[in-house]
């Protein structure tokens, strides 16, 4: 494969502990460099799903951690191995069992990863949000390297501009600033993700028994991924049950003897 034919993705999975039918899902960047290369089950995300499809062995990968207190990337892997059925589909007593699929007709597909390098600086969430709203053109001193191209692409990163999703293309140019990004640093002493002080002269109504107030884990973009590899901030692509709709977002939630990587799809978008 040629320089011109690799594409670029960034798959999510989250690094801390929550247990799905009494196993835990987690998988972090010290899990995955524990593994090597590991099969990336459990997306339930059709959309997700289809992305994984397209990717062909060698492609590179952004590996992001998702639905945590400090969401963002935390190292860099290949593909393996492209896309074949997703086993673990099968198995009832695996986290993401899907009763709907068969065998000899599978839903879901997985491929293998294989882990490359830590990002030596990690590059956080907080930090490309406050690019991607920055309203100037030139990045700041800090990290000027990048320079306006720079900017540009993480701008346009669907991390960024939708952020749900567990499995994402990723721009050339943008994997090469992350990488330098993490490489070279010089942001450790700026400040990112302050709430604004809201002006309203209205003060916001107290929940009561008739509006519940939402509580949601750290998001990225307001929701996250779980990986098994499956990102919790994704929603599955189920069925809702008969009267209620269910809007579709995704949800950042093999036989082969490979090392598995717990999955992280998102319960909320990191």
């Amino acid at each position: 494969m040629t320089g011109a034919d690799i594409k670029y993705w960034l798959m999510k999975a989250e690094p801390d502990s929550r247990v799905v039918k009494g196993k835990d899902v987690k998988f972090s960047v010290d899990d995955f460099e524990a593994a090597r290369t590991t099969p990336w089950e459990g997306v339930r995300n059709f959309e997700a799903r289809n992305l994984m499809k397209e990717m062909s062995i060698g492609d590179k990968i952004l590996f992001y951690h998702s639905n945590c207190k400090n969401p963002g990337i935390a190292g860099f892997a290949e593909v393996s191995k492209e896309a074949y059925p997703d086993y673990t589909a099968w198995d009832s007593s695996h986290p993401y069992f899907d009763p709907k699929t068969k065998q000899d007709d599978p839903k879901w597909f997985m491929i293998d990863a294989t882990f490359l390098s830590r990002a030596e600086h990690f590059v956080p969430l907080s930090l490309l949000r406050h690019i991607a709203e920055s309203a100037e053109s030139d990045p700041p001193d800090e990290f000027a390297y990048i320079g306006t191209d720079g900017m540009k692409a993480v701008k346009a990163m669907p991390l960024v501009t939708r952020g749900r999703l567990s499995v994402q293309r990723v721009s050339q140019e943008c994997w090469r600033v992350i990488q330098m990004m993490s490489e070279k640093g010089g942001w450790e002493a700026m400040s990112f993700g302050k709430k604004k002080t809201s002006t309203s002269k209205h003060p916001r109504q107290a929940a009561t028994k008739n509006s519940r107030a939402k509580t949601n884990p750290t998001n990225d973009n307001g929701g996250s991924e779980v990986k098994e590899k499956v990102d919790a901030s994704e929603e599955p692509d189920v069925k809702p049950k008969k009267g209620k709709k269910r809007k579709v977002s995704d949800v950042d939630a093999g036989t082969q003897e490979v090392p598995h990587r717990r999955s992280v799809r998102t319960r909320k978008e990191d």
